[in-house]
């Protein structure tokens, strides 16, 4: 395992209240690049991911009841690098345990409900008094104040009101959900980036902020990027489903075995596709002659290119124009033909999950995408059990004493 100690983080103290996703998510993060990240759980319970199936134990992979020796395969992907510490936020004793790690830490990361932290005391201005070199970090659906209160910030309900779902699937189709939850993995990136940009600034200056990252905000920017506005007054579709029209011949194309995704948007790249499937004179055709005018026929152009990749076999395809002819062309793959990809794991990209008992159990997590030359980094530590870390933690980092300790959790507060 590299050094921690040569982590591009290491130093960093996180204090995360972060559950679901969205907030985990950035947490994680922070741990692979080597902040100590103390994940805070409400004792007996913990985590709502927790409780997510399927479950992990001696016995196997299963859908059923969590068993009392058993661990949600998501928290063992999501809550990897990091240390849990169970805490009872609601109780004065538990409040006051709180303020006291945060005058420890150099970030504070949060994805609760509206509200959540200034009920419990816990939000920014509260916290900066105790350390105003705090950088404290919120994630939330809408913002806050939400414009919708009381809205259940979920990723498919960001996603219906970003508009991205009408952008969607087939043309002739209803809108379309991606198929990975887009905003919970977005929105926790942003807030991971405002972080570093925060400690930066801190560096210079001595001074925390609050840094806050909206999931609407990070869906909206993105679908701004592509110009729907100017292309709608142009009367052109929002929704093409595999084809991106703007960049005919751009798309995903059947063949006999499966299908194949084509780029073939530049003048070469056409007269490349066009020389393969046999009609060279339609690079020519007052149709198809440039990329602007190929977009008001993208249709056409798409279904002569169906019509010829149907014929054939996906590598027949992709050895007619990548390798004969160098228009980008690949098989599309299934999710498990990715997930079990050896340059994949070799890169970093994605990782064998590891029970904190058991040690492997045969599944695959998400890995750090991000080399660094000098600081190598990874989620390497395997998910914490609920509250192992509360005798480092408040012993080690809180001076507090066994006995103290020992009350504490009596009293439900730890």
């Amino acid at each position: 395992m590299p050094n921690a100690l040569a982590r591009p983080l290491a130093g960093i103290r996180v204090l995360d209240l972060t559950v679901a996703l969205a907030g985990p998510y950035g947490s994680l993060l922070l741990g692979g690049m080597g902040a100590e990240v103390i994940h805070v759980e409400s004792p007996g319970g913990g985590d709502i991911a927790r409780t997510n199936p399927p479950f992990v134990g001696a016995g196997g992979t299963h859908f059923g009841g969590r068993r009392e020796d058993e661990i949600s395969l998501t928290v063992l992907n999501r809550a990897r690098n990091k240390k849990s510490l169970t805490l009872d936020l609601k109780s004065p004793q538990g409040h006051a345990l709180f303020m006291r790690l945060a005058k420890e830490c150099d970030v504070v990361i949060e994805n609760m409900s509206e509200g959540a932290t200034a009920r419990l005391g816990v939000d920014y201005e509260r916290v900066r008094e105790a350390n105003p070199r705090i950088v404290y970090a919120s994630i939330k659906a809408f913002g806050e104040p939400s414009p919708s209160p009381g809205l259940k910030g979920m990723d498919i309900i960001v996603q219906a009101l970003s508009g991205i779902m009408e952008v969607t699937g087939p043309q002739d189709g209803p809108p379309t959900r991606w198929g990975l939850p887009i905003a919970d993995l977005l929105a926790p990136m942003f807030a991971v980036q405002g972080v570093m940009a925060a400690l930066i600034h801190r560096g210079r200056t001595g001074e925390g902020q609050h840094v806050q990252v909206s999931m609407l905000d990070c869906l909206a920017s993105l679908l701004a990027e592509e110009h729907f506005d100017v292309m709608s007054a142009n009367g052109y579709p929002l929704r093409s489903g595999n084809f991106h029209d703007r960049l005919a011949p751009f798309g995903v194309y059947p063949a006999r075995d499966g299908h194949v995704a084509i780029v073939a948007f530049s003048d070469e790249w056409m007269a490349g596709l066009l020389d393969a499937m046999g009609q060279p004179q339609l690079a020519d055709d007052p149709r198809f002659a440039h990329r602007g005018i190929r977009m008001k026929h993208a249709a056409e152009l798409n279904a002569l290119i169906v019509a010829w990749t149907g014929g054939l076999g996906a590598d027949e395809v992709v050895d007619a124009l990548q390798h004969r002819r160098g228009v980008p062309c690949v098989r599309v793959r299934t999710p498990l033909q990715v997930l079990n990809d050896p340059l994949l794991h070799a890169s970093g990209a994605l990782t064998q999950l590891a029970h904190p008992r058991l040690g492997g159990i045969g599944a695959i997590g998400m890995g750090l995408p991000i080399r660094f030359s000098r600081t190598p980094s990874q989620f390497d530590q395997p998910a914490a059990e609920l509250g192992s870390a509360n005798a480092e933690i408040y012993g080690r980092l809180l001076r507090l004493g066994a006995d103290e300790m020992a009350a504490l959790q009596a009293a439900g507060v730890i």
